[in-house]
C-alpha cells in the first residue's frame, strides 16, 4: 500500500477498538435539493480528487486510494422533527455508526436535509483519513461543483493523497522537538495534579450530540474582547470552557493533590508542514492541554490571560510536538494492557475534561472559491477516549457553531444541555 498513518491516525485505530471515531460537518446550501445532481457532483468531486478505493491495513497501517468509479452513499432525511432536530439526531447517529475495521470500503457517508428554500448537506467520514481543514475544503468543492462552478469543466488534478507521516514532521522541527524536551517532566507533573473525569463504564463509548450557534454580531464582541485582553479566540474560548466546566468538578477542590481542571486543544500543524490544503489531502493534528485550578470567583479577564500565558510558551516552542512524542510512547504502553486498562489510560495518564477544535470554514471555502463564507456550518467530532466532551468550534458566515459532543456513561443529556446554554449566555455577556 502507498500510503503510511501517522502517529495521530495510528492513535485513532487504537481508540477505534472501543467505539467508532467519526466526525460529521453539515453545510446549509442555498436553493431546492435536487437530489439527483447532488448525486452526481459528489461522485464527480470525489473522483476528480482521487478519493475513490479507500483500503485500510490496520496491522501494517497502510492505506491507498486504489481508484476506481465513486458511488458515495448519499440519504436524504425528511425533516419530520423540524430541520434542526432532524440534523441534530442525524449528526448523533453518525458519530455513533461504525466504518469497517479494514479493507477496501468508503471512509466518507453523506446525507442531505431539505427546507423550503435550502438544503444541509452533511459529510460523516472516518475521521483517520482526513483532518476537518480537508473536509471543509472538500466540501466547497461538491458544492462549488453543484453550483455549475466546475461541474462541466475538466477534472482537476488530483489531490496528493499521501503526506508525509510526523517524521518529516520532527526532521523540519528538530531543534524544537529537542528544546522541549525538558517540558515533558512538567507535563508530567502536570498530569498528576489534574482532576480525572469518571465514567460509568470506561469501555462504552457512546457519543450524544448537542450544538448551539452565537450570532455574528455576538462572536464579533467575544473577538473583540479578546483582543482587548491580548488572548486570542480560542484562548478565551477555552477559559469559557474552563469557567463553565468548574462548577461539575466542584469535588476537585476536596482533593490535596488532584485539584486542577483540565482542557486541551487539538492542533492543525499542516503549518508545519506547509502542504497546502487545496492540493495535499489528509490529517495533520496533534493537540495541547491546559491545566488550571480555577479558584472560585476568578474573572473571565484573568482566566483567559492566565490560559494565554500556557498557550503563548506552547505555541513560542511548538511544545505540542511532545504531544506526540507522547503519543508515541504511549502506542508502546497500550500494547501490553488488557482491554479494559486501555479504556481508562487516558482518564489515567492524561486527565482531560474536555476538548476544543476551533476551524475557520469561511477561509477554508474562500480558498476553495466555493462561496464567500459557508453559512450555517455545523460540525460534530467523536469524543474518543481522551476526553468526555469534546466541542467542535466552526466560524462560518461571520458566527460561531459549537458541536458539543460528549460521552455519555460520563454526564447525562441535561447536563451537557445546561452547558450548552451557559457557554452561549456567557459569550453573549461579552457583547457591550
Amino acid at each position: 500500500m502507498r500510503g503510511r498513518l501517522n502517529l495521530f491516525q495510528a492513535s485513532m485505530l487504537r481508540w477505534r477498538e472501543f467505539a467508532p471515531y467519526n466526525a460529521v460537518h453539515v453545510v446549509r446550501v442555498a436553493g431546492a435539493l435536487d437530489a439527483a445532481r447532488l448525486g452526481l457532483a459528489i461522485d464527480g468531486h470525489l473522483d476528480a480528487c482521487g478519493l475513490n478505493g479507500f483500503e485500510l491495513d490496520p496491522g501494517s497501517r497502510r492505506y491507498q486510494y486504489a481508484g476506481g468509479p465513486a458511488h458515495a452513499a448519499l440519504a436524504v432525511l425528511p425533516a419530520n422533527g423540524g430541520v434542526a432536530e432532524t440534523l441534530r439526531a442525524a449528526i448523533e447517529r453518525e458519530l455513533n455508526a461504525p466504518f469497517p475495521a479494514a479493507g477496501r470500503f468508503d471512509p466518507f457517508r453523506f446525507f442531505a436535509v431539505a427546507d423550503a428554500s435550502s438544503f444541509h448537506l452533511g459529510l460523516a467520514y472516518d475521521h483517520l483519513v482526513a483532518g476537518g481543514d480537508s473536509i471543509a475544503a472538500l466540501l466547497g468543492g461538491i458544492v462549488g461543483r453543484y453550483a455549475g462552478r466546475g461541474g462541466d469543466s475538466p477534472a482537476a488534478p488530483g489531490l496528493d493523497v499521501y503526506p508525509p507521516t510526523y517524521g518529516h514532521l520532527f526532521r523540519r522541527h528538530i531543534g524544537a522537538l529537542l528544546r522541549g524536551l525538558p517540558r515533558l517532566a512538567a507535563m508530567a507533573a502536570s498530569c498528576r495534579r489534574a482532576y480525572r473525569p469518571r465514567y460509568a463504564d470506561s469501555q462504552d463509548g457512546t457519543n450524544g450530540f448537542v450544538n448551539v450557534h452565537v450570532q455574528p454580531a455576538e462572536f464579533a464582541a467575544m473577538c473583540r474582547v479578546a483582543k482587548s485582553w491580548d488572548v486570542t479566540p480560542n484562548d478565551l474560548l477555552l477559559a469559557l470552557l474552563l469557567q463553565t466546566l468548574s462548577p461539575l468538578t466542584a469535588l476537585r477542590r476536596g482533593e490535596t493533590r488532584r485539584n486542577e481542571l483540565a482542557v486541551a486543544s487539538i492542533v492543525n500543524v499542516r503549518r508545519d508542514y506547509q502542504p497546502d490544503v487545496r492540493a495535499v489531502f489528509g490529517q495533520f493534528l496533534s493537540s495541547f492541554r491546559v491545566s488550571h485550578p480555577v479558584p472560585e470567583g476568578i474573572g473571565l479577564e484573568a482566566l483567559a490571560r492566565d490560559v494565554h500565558a500556557k498557550t503563548g510558551r506552547i505555541k513560542r516552542g511548538k511544545l505540542y510536538l511532545q504531544t506526540l512524542l507522547g503519543i508515541a510512547a504511549g502506542a508502546m504502553i497500550w500494547r501490553s494492557q488488557s482491554p479494559l486498562q486501555r479504556s481508562r489510560f487516558h482518564a489515567k495518564s492524561f486527565p482531560v475534561w474536555a476538548g476544543i477544535t476551533l476551524l475557520d470554514a469561511d477561509a477554508l471555502w474562500r480558498a476553495t472559491g466555493a462561496s464567500m463564507s459557508a453559512p450555517d456550518y455545523l460540525r460534530g467530532v467523536s469524543t474518543g477516549p481522551l476526553a468526555p466532551i469534546v466541542v467542535a468550534a466552526t466560524i462560518a458566515g461571520g458566527g460561531l457553531s459549537l458541536g458539543i459532543s460528549f460521552r455519555t456513561t460520563a454526564f447525562p443529556r441535561d447536563i451537557i444541555d445546561n452547558l450548552a446554554i451557559a457557554l452561549s449566555r456567557q459569550i453573549r455577556k461579552l457583547a457591550p
